[in-house]
């Protein structure tokens, strides 16, 4: 495989860096709705009480994932900052562009993806 160019290693460092915002503005956002359900009985019914619970979960299952991709999207910069961008942390090869176009943040080329996943 190809190493990548610089002018592919700024746009990656853009793209991760856009994420990286987005994924803030989306735990700010979300911050509000997963706090911990006031449950008066006088205000609203059982049901609005079940579904507000079952929003706040949802909701923290939501922020759970922005925190792991953000920390993903924060070492993958760091990575660039290394001059270690685009190499598999696990083989040590190139990480294929097209993976990288969909996921910026891979660490990890496809085989050693999976064969973590196994």
């Amino acid at each position: 495989m190809v190493e990548l160019t610089d002018k592919q290693l700024a746009g990656f460092r853009q793209l991760l860096i856009q994420i990286r915002d987005e994924l803030r503005v989306l735990l700010d956002i979300s911050a509000e709705s997963s706090e911990t359900v006031t449950l008066d009985q006088t205000t609203v019914g059982r049901l609005s009480r079940m579904d507000a619970l079952q929003q706040q979960q949802m909701s923290s299952a939501c922020r759970a994932g922005y925190r792991k991709r953000l920390l993903s999207v924060e070492h993958a910069l760091s990575a660039l900052d290394q001059d270690e961008y685009g190499w598999c942390e696990g083989c040590g090869e190139t990480i294929d562009i097209r993976r990288l176009a969909v996921r910026p943040e891979s660490c990890l080329c496809v085989a050693c993806q999976e064969a973590s996943e196994e």
